[in-house]
Order: structure tokens, then sequence, then C-alpha cells
């Protein structure tokens, strides 16, 4: 194979540091690539594309992240590159309007999408008045937003002290060492980074979005949990997988094998700073709502009450390792594993140690993790559906009870 080195800069500005200004760091992240005090957007391209890779820039709830895949020769050149856009960057105003409009069409093509739609819903209920919780913007906001936001946005977000450098691959480490320190050493130290958790939650809700005629519901499930630091969340992510974490999942297999009422349900944890989301996601035939919401409710209750079998849990254990594995063998994959250590402020032995760890997971603590953190008396509900269909078959499903 040809030799390689990924390198890929990570700041600590996103959606946390914007408040209510919804999409405003991405805006950031996309102008940050149309010109440096050196360098138009073509050059920009240019270098990049000469030393065998393209700039991607982007932002999410926490990070704006740089990343360049380049040929391991030109390590110190990318390094060079990926600063000068990260430090000198001119935020042109003359490129605000295009990327505004894709916005614009992208806000709109996302609110016609039951599974947007169910997600935005979802995250409001779970981080009520927090970044977290803010999803879309509405069109005004998007036109109302100016240069100066993103400017001030930059100006007041970016800084050495939020900022990591990961680098992965074959390259000369002395040279892309002293192109780091040349191109970063005599950044501003900016602020530190911002630790705004998000207030507790509200009591849990249902949620009904109506989407008259649809031939499918999509559901939400789920509840704010505790964060990668704790203890119990080794545990707590070998239920989500014994529950609906893979294809050969409880819930998976009960919506879509035995019952045929869903193609793709699956669960997932979404960690944030100091919190994490647990949800089950499906898209089941509407007719089938009320009776869908019962069997999740009953796989939920029958881990909380009754220890999976040794095999069962092997097989899920087994699955988490080797989804490990894969993540850890590309270079982008291993440096989101430091990046995500750092985010969440893990001890350094993470990585080493997470095989082990994983595999020293008992039954009991399983059942004890989904007791104590799955409660479906805690959880909030979305429903994207033709309500019509929908709300008849509610009031069979008993934990909706206290949500109505």
């Amino acid at each position: 194979a040809v030799p390689k080195v990924t390198l890929v800069i990570n700041v600590r500005a996103g959606g946390l540091n914007a408040g209510e200004r919804v999409w405003l760091p991405s805006l950031t992240a996309d102008l940050l690539k149309e010109g440096t005090e050196s360098r138009t957007a073509e050059q920009i391209a240019t270098s990049a594309a000469l030393m065998g890779g393209q700039v991607s820039i982007g932002a999410g709830s926490d990070e704006t992240t740089l990343a360049l895949d380049v040929l391991s020769e030109y390590g110190p050149d990318a390094v060079e590159l990926l600063a000068d856009i990260l430090t000198r960057p001119t935020l042109p105003e003359s490129e605000l309007e295009r990327i505004r409009q894709n916005y614009l069409r992208n806000l709109s093509v996302a609110l016609t999408q039951p599974q947007a739609l169910a997600g935005a819903a979802f995250a409001a209920l779970l981080y009520p008045d927090h970044p977290y919780g803010r999803t879309f913007p509405t069109p005004e906001q998007l036109r109302a937003y100016t240069i100066e936001d993103v400017r001030s946005f930059y100006e007041e977000n970016f800084g050495a002290a939020r900022t990591h450098v990961y680098v992965a691959g074959q390259f000369d480490r002395a040279a892309v060492e002293a192109a780091v320190r040349e191109a970063l050493g005599h950044w501003r130290r900016g602020p530190d980074p911002l630790v705004m958790p998000p207030p507790p939650p509200g009591e849990p809700r249902l949620e009904l979005i109506e989407r008259a005629g649809a031939p499918q519901s999509t559901l939400r499930v789920g509840l704010r949990v505790i964060d990668p630091t704790q203890p119990d969340f080794m545990p707590l992510s070998v239920a989500n997988t014994v529950l609906g974490g893979s294809l050969t999942s409880r819930i998976t297999m009960n919506l879509r094998e035995t019952k045929g009422w869903a193609y793709s349900p699956g669960s997932l944890l979404t960690p944030r700073v100091g919190v994490t989301a647990w949800s089950e996601n499906a898209d089941v035939t509407s007719a089938h709502t009320g009776a869908a919401l019962t069997e999740i409710f009953k796989e939920i209750e029958r881990l909380r009450t009754e220890e999976p079998p040794e095999q069962e849990l092997t097989a899920a254990k087994n699955y988490r390792n080797g989804v490990f594995v894969l993540s850890n063998a590309s270079r982008g994959g291993l440096i989101s594993q430091f990046a995500y250590m750092n985010l969440h402020g893990l001890p350094h032995d993470w990585l080493t140690t997470y095989l082990e760890r994983m595999y020293a997971v008992t039954p009991a603590q399983v059942t004890d993790a989904a007791r104590r953190h799955l409660d479906p008396a805690r959880m909030s509900v979305v429903i994207v559906g033709d309500l019509e269909t929908v709300r008849p078959q509610l009031d069979s499903v008993e934990q909706l009870t206290p949500l109505r």
C-alpha cells in the first residue's frame, strides 16, 4: 500500500458554544475552507490535491474538525496547510450567501424526513433549554446570520487551549512535530473548553408529530443515561448491544424477524460531554405502532429482570470487541478513538484495557446496568406518523399511560 498519513485537528468549538445560534458553527466551518491570508480557496484545494488528499472541515455538537489525508512525504506540508486554514482564515463575506442557500435547501429537505423530525423532537425532549437539544435552525435564523456572526463565533471560540492535533500513519515524527510547533506554536491561547452540562431533564413526555397517510411510524424511545467516564458504562453498552445494538439483538429480532413489522430497528448510545442519550429507533408499519412499542418495553423490562444467558452475552461482547478492533484498524479510526478519549476525559489506558474490560462484564452487571439506567418509567417517546391510525393504538400501551 502507498504510505499515507492522516492529520486531524479538533477544536472544542461546536453547537455547545453557539447557544441558540443553531448551525452557526457549521457555517463557520464551511467558511474556513474559503481562503486564508495567503491562499485562496482554489489554492487550498490544489495544495491538498498535490499532496494526494483533500481538506474536510465540519462542526458537530462539541467540536470543529479539520482533516487531511496525504502521502507520507507531505506530512509537514499538510500540517502547515491545515494550520494556515485554522489560524489565519479570511472568512470571506463573498461566499456566505452561496453557503447559506445550500443550508436553506438542506434544511427544507431535512424537515420532510421522518427520521430527522423524530431525532430533533427527541433531542429537544432530552435536553430542554440546552444546545444539545437544538437540531435545526429556523429559515429566518439562517437568513439572519451575518459574516460578523461567523467572525465573532470564530474569534470567541477558537484557540490553542481548545485544540488537539492528531497524526496517524507513516510519517517522519521529528519533521511533523517540528512543523506542528512552527505552525501552531505562536497561535493565541484562546479560551478554555466550555463546560456546560445540560440541566436535569424534565418529566418524560410523549410527542406525536403528524405525517398524514404515512405507511410507517417513526419511533424514538429513550432517555438520558450516564456518560462514558462512569464505571458501569461498559455493562450498559453491553446491555444496549443485547437489546438493540446489533442485527441479532432482541428488539431487532422481535420486531424484524418474528413480527415482520420493522425493517431495521436498532438502539444506540450517543455520548455527549457529561451525559449520554440511549434510544431505540424504529420505523414500524402504522397499524402495528402500539404493539411495537409494547414489544420494545417488554424486551427492556425482561433484560432488567432476567440475566442474559452466557452464550448470548458472549456473542454480544464478541460483537462489541470486533467493532472496536475494526474501528482501530484505520488511521482515521484510531484518531477517532483518541479524540473520543480526550473529549470525554477518559484515562490513557482506556484504549489498551478496552477488550479485557469488555470480556470481564458479567450477566449480573448487564442486568444491574439495565435496571439502574434503562427504566421505562423515565423514557420519553416520539412518534412521527399518521396520527389518525396511531392514536387509538396508544391506549393499549401501558407504559404510555402516565405520559398523556
